[in-house]
């Protein structure tokens, strides 16, 4: 039997965000040997199971996914489980951690990188979208990976800023893995998993199951994915606020963008702050100052200026020049030469950075 078969098997009795899932994993280890042992009769399902878990583990088997495992196998679905080592490591330790993951995309980038999650409402202010793109965009720039959920206004944003910083995203479905939600995202979608990022979904292709809470559910993967939740502007009730406080119970720090004490959009972010539930959000070292990172210099290197590799006008005007201030005529009684050699000389000095030019046509050395 192919062991993913079990995995789908037992993923789908349990369904997803089980409570138990970490103590299911701890108890069985090896779904073959759980489905091995409860067909043979000489186990009972695992108690803090629920009913209904408990009826399918016995009422199916793992060779009813067969169709399932091949239609993924066509389609470019990845299908990941515990076992695999492409499996995030930091999804482990929840005790709701999904059994089985379907990705498209490069699942490379869910392990071995830094995590930054960013989330906010689907009906952004324009202060609320250019905050979330310039904050993840600064942050993708540092190598970070930007985690959120693909959704309308501020989920994209982030998305949209890693991507077009060249860095790899993770977005993680409410959905099923072949559906995009909203449908406006396909294109962004195709761009994640063109330049190395990976969808993700608990839900698997065709999914017709319950609808009701799968985006809530979500919500704890990119709080568990990620090293810090951003949240950029969220009103007062929000699904954003179910991740904040997923992050709480993960330990995950959370960092909130103050917005206008008139915008409703910023209630909710503005709350956070005035209840100390999140640390002050302006700029983007302040999250990396919170992961431990420090930022990359960004201004490039000069080399020193090498007078000896200007002409021989520009050398003699550099001789004459000092930190005091001299005109055009003043370098030319000192060095000899016309003033049209002089001034070419001096322009020579500023482009190979020898010189700066000051008010009225004086120049000093640098």
């Amino acid at each position: 039997m192919d062991k993913t078969l079990a995995w789908l098997w037992l993923a789908d009795a349990v369904g997803s965000a089980c409570q138990n899932a970490r103590d299911l994993l701890a108890l069985y280890p090896d779904p073959e040997a759980l489905y091995d042992a409860l067909h043979a009769g000489r186990e009972a399902p695992p108690y803090f199971l629920s009913d209904h878990a408990a009826a399918q583990l016995c009422d199916t088997t793992p060779f009813d996914y067969e169709e399932r495992l091949d239609h993924c196998l066509l389609t470019g679905v990845e299908i990941i489980t515990p076992d695999d080592a492409a499996y995030p490591d930091r999804l482990r330790d929840l005790s709701d951690m999904p059994l089985v993951l379907y990705i498209t995309g490069d699942p490379a980038c869910l392990n071995g990188r830094r995590y930054v999650g960013m989330v906010g409402t689907r009906r952004p202010s324009a202060y609320g979208r250019q905050a979330a793109f310039d904050l993840s965009q600064e942050l993708a720039k540092q190598g970070t990976v930007i985690v959120s959920g693909l959704a309308d206004g501020l989920d994209s944003e982030g998305h949209r800023a890693a991507v077009e910083a060249g860095t790899p995203t993770v977005a993680f479905l409410g959905t099923a893995i072949d559906t995009t939600y909203p449908a406006a995202n396909l294109k962004l979608r195709w761009r994640i998993e063109k330049d190395g990022g990976a969808v993700c979904s608990e839900y698997p292709p065709g999914y017709q199951g319950k609808q009701k809470g799968t985006f809530l559910a979500r919500n704890r993967l990119i709080a568990g994915l990620s090293e810090v939740l951003c949240v950029a502007e969220a009103r007062i009730r929000s699904g954003t606020l179910n991740t904040v406080s997923h992050a709480e119970r993960l330990g995950r720090p959370v960092l909130a963008v103050p917005g206008s004490i008139y915008s409703p959009q910023s209630q909710g972010t503005n709350e956070l702050l005035r209840t100390g539930r999140a640390g002050v959000l302006s700029k983007a070292s302040d999250v990396l100052d919170c992961m431990g990172v420090a930022v990359e210099a960004a201004a490039p290197q000069q080399s020193a200026f090498a007078p000896e590799e200007t002409s021989p006008d520009a050398q003699a005007v550099y001789a004459a020049l000092g930190p005091t201030p001299k005109g055009v005529d003043e370098l030319a009684a000192a060095t000899g030469l016309p003033a049209s050699r002089v001034l070419a000389a001096c322009t020579e000095l500023e482009l190979y950075g020898g010189a700066q030019s000051q008010p009225g046509r004086r120049y000093v050395a640098l």
